[in-house]
């Protein structure tokens, strides 16, 4: 997708890949590990749009306001579905929450990190 498909507001999700000894409830496509000691899963993150990075790239903010720096071309992000936008609607109102008390100055992002691109 391109920059002109993401707006400064938009509902997306994120896919995530971790590696730990219990995936959660929302873990997809769990992998064990060879020796079943700990397993490599997906979790899927519901993020909102919040602006463009000089270099064209997106600003993404989080549940706990922090922000992520995302390439508009990285393959684990696309928009909300019709389905993920009335099942976790509750989750992107309190970003837009958290989004607007930061701008009243009362919650700022607590970091900013950059997401690495995946292979």
């Amino acid at each position: 997708m391109s920059r002109r498909q993401y707006q400064p507001g938009d509902w997306v999700v994120f896919r995530i890949t971790k590696f730990g000894d219990h995936p959660g409830p929302r873990a997809e496509n769990v992998i064990p590990a060879r020796h079943g000691d700990s397993y490599r899963y997906t979790v899927d993150k519901f993020w909102i749009v919040v602006g463009f990075t000089t270099d064209g790239q997106l600003s993404l903010r989080t549940r706990r306001g922090k922000e992520h720096v995302v390439a508009t071309n990285d393959l684990r992000l696309r928009k909300a579905n019709l389905w993920e936008r009335w099942r976790y609607r509750a989750r992107f109102e309190e970003i837009q929450r958290t989004q607007f008390a930061g701008l009243a100055g009362q919650g700022e992002p607590k970091s900013r990190s950059t997401v690495m691109s995946g292979g």
